[in-house]
């Protein structure tokens, strides 16, 4: 499994490397969506407060995942699908999918900190529960946003779809992880951040084990 796992995964970087103009596209979007904030705030130095750095970053990470990592299965062609259905079993596909979303999402989360802290500053005290919080929210939306893109998938105008049923679910990973980076930012260590970090892996096992088994019958209908 675990092999079948690799080349799957593999076949996810190879498919997105070949496809230039979509991460050239994310980067352009990233950097513009970070520039004009600060345009908006820095270039009048505006000192940001701990709360509107953090949803500012966030946010913007969020809307660059829904962009790439949501169009994982509905950017599957109707024959790539089938084609797998009769090699892998569909645990060992969404896995190769979550891993590759996971990784995806904590490149776009890395270079937006170094975007912000260029741009807008790097207020952030605690760096090693930041990155432990990127993590965190990497590993929940990518779980996330895949298992919602294979639903979307079966549906027509999937995209909206997709929209529709993503922002409810991840808006409690999004507030948490505001929450999370505030506390980086005022210094507060660990144990004052414990709550929130311990939630996000929560949720992220949850999502994982309500998709492993939820998958197989969504792949099959």
């Amino acid at each position: 499994m675990y092999r079948v796992v690799l080349d799957l995964f593999l076949k996810e970087v190879k498919s997105e490397i070949r496809q230039q103009s979509v991460l050239a596209g994310l980067a352009l979007y990233l950097f513009s969506a970070v520039y004009i904030a600060y345009s908006s705030l820095g270039l009048r130095g505006f000192n940001l407060d701990a709360r509107i750095w953090s949803a500012l970053f966030w946010i913007i990470i969020l809307f660059s995942a829904f962009g790439i990592v949501g169009k994982g299965f509905i950017g599957e062609r109707k024959g790539i699908l089938l084609y797998y259905h009769s090699l892998v079993s569909p645990g060992s596909l969404l896995l190769a999918k979550m891993i590759y979303s996971f990784l995806l999402t904590l490149f776009l989360s890395i270079g937006g900190w170094l975007m912000f802290s260029v741009l807008l500053g790097n207020p952030v005290q605690d760096k090693g529960i930041f990155l432990l919080n990127i993590a965190l929210s990497s590993a929940c939306f990518g779980s996330t946003l895949t298992m919602l893109s294979a639903i979307a998938s079966k549906a027509g105008n999937s995209n909206v779809l997709l929209a529709v049923m993503g922002f409810p679910v991840v808006i409690s990973i999004l507030l948490l992880s505001v929450r999370l980076t505030v506390n980086t930012i005022d210094g507060l260590g660990f144990y004052a951040s414990s709550d929130e970090a311990l939630t996000l892996l929560a949720i992220h096992l949850l999502t994982l084990a309500v998709s492993y088994l939820l998958f197989p019958y969504i792949w099959r209908s």
